[in-house]
């Protein structure tokens, strides 16, 4: 996902198997929401994964699997405000 590379974002954890990334987001955030490949944040970047792919929620923060060819699977923390609010208009969050 080079397209998040002009943002802003802290690695919270690096090459990993997507499943080891799903777990890591579900225990590490106040909610978690799931969505399909090809879900668009950020109006010009589209997710890629194994469905269903989690993406989750503290506070202002999005923690997100990032898959980078050729350097796997990581999972990253972003500021996304204008993205969460959208996520959840369209998503409603996985029970814990």
């Amino acid at each position: 996902m080079a397209c998040l590379d002009q943002y802003e974002y802290e690695v919270l954890l690096c090459d990993v198997s997507f499943k080891e990334a799903r777990r890591f987001i579900e225990s590490n955030s106040e909610k978690v929401y799931y969505v399909e490949p090809g879900y668009k944040i950020f109006q010009k970047c589209y997710l890629v994964g194994v469905p269903p792919i989690p993406l989750g929620v503290n506070g202002v923060y999005l923690l997100l699997p990032m898959v980078k060819p050729r350097f796997g699977t990581s999972v990253i923390k972003i500021q996304a405000e204008d993205e969460i609010n959208q996520l959840m208009k369209m998503y409603q969050p996985a029970c814990k």
